[in-house]
């Protein structure tokens, strides 16, 4: 009778592959831990400037989501959407923000992309919706019920057909993908409401719509004693890139002050300063 052992196959230099299988596992482990304990979000990498103290915001708000989104390890380049690096040093972190391998994600885009991520994560799907460059309104829920928007020149029409429903993460990614193929500065705009400059929070943009036009988004807000408000942009631009936090040119960089003048001077464009809008809903 042969013993237990003696039944057992064995494979030649399996343990050594399974030694460099371990090792393997390890690293990526490893590589993935430091990443995240060097990668923080914008309310750690940017304490509020001596004398000011940061605006506080309702937990569920676009506000507090913005100022606590993750930013990549600090010391990376933004990168473009063919894997380039940007040769404009005008960042001062770049936000996680994943791109598509296609120029698509540019800066109006980006400002949606945001806000959508932000429905999604509370599973708020109907508040989902943005105009294209003709005037529709395209909402997430009915990409979700398994309808498509059908394009013919400057006519769209909502069909249906064989189409991936659901509100899982494929559908609203082939969502987005059609908001940045047919939105941009113009659409944009249209839906948003002017504000005046004393009102702005996080969330709010400065905003030129046109061909091309250019958008930046406020994404933090301190206060000081004296009732100074500063605050961080961020912006995505062309070609498509990571999103990024812009540097001033003010004592406080990266936060900017409340432009005084007729113009807003950010690092990439300059803005009418009155031209703030926020997101109705």
């Amino acid at each position: 009778m042969k013993s237990r052992n003696s039944q057992l196959k064995t494979f030649p230099g399996s343990p050594n592959r399974f030694y460099h299988f371990s090792i393997g596992l390890l690293l990526i482990v490893l590589t993935f831990f430091l990443q995240n304990l060097y990668a923080d979000s914008i309310i750690e990498r940017f304490p509020p400037p001596d004398g000011f103290q940061r605006v506080s915001f309702p937990n569920d708000s676009f506000a507090t989501y913005l100022q606590n989104f993750p930013l990549k390890p600090q010391g990376s380049s933004v990168l473009l959407y063919d894997g380039r690096t940007k040769t404009n040093q005008v960042y001062a972190a770049v936000l996680d923000f994943p791109l598509l391998r296609e120029d698509l994600i540019q800066c109006a885009d980006a400002v949606m992309k945001l806000r959508a991520e932000y429905f999604y994560s509370l599973k708020e799907y109907d508040k989902i919706q943005f105009k294209i460059s003709n005037g529709m309104d395209v909402g997430f829920s009915r990409f979700a019920k398994g309808e498509r928007v059908q394009v013919k020149g400057n006519k769209t029409n909502w069909k249906t057909g064989k189409f991936k429903k659901g509100t899982g993460r494929d559908v609203f990614d082939e969502y987005l993908r059609f908001i940045y193929s047919y939105a941009g500065t113009i659409s944009l705009k249209s839906e948003l409401k002017k504000k005046q400059i004393n009102e702005l929070k996080p969330g709010d943009v400065w905003i030129e719509a046109g061909s091309p036009g250019h958008v930046v988004l406020i994404v933090d807000q301190v206060t000081g004693k004296d009732g100074q408000t500063l605050f961080l942009l961020a912006q995505s631009y062309m070609p498509s890139q990571e999103m990024h936090i812009l540097k001033s040119e003010n004592k406080y960089s990266p936060w900017f002050a409340i432009p005084k003048n007729q113009t807003f001077q950010t690092p990439e464009w300059e803005f009418p300063a009155k031209e703030i809008y926020g997101f109705v809903k």
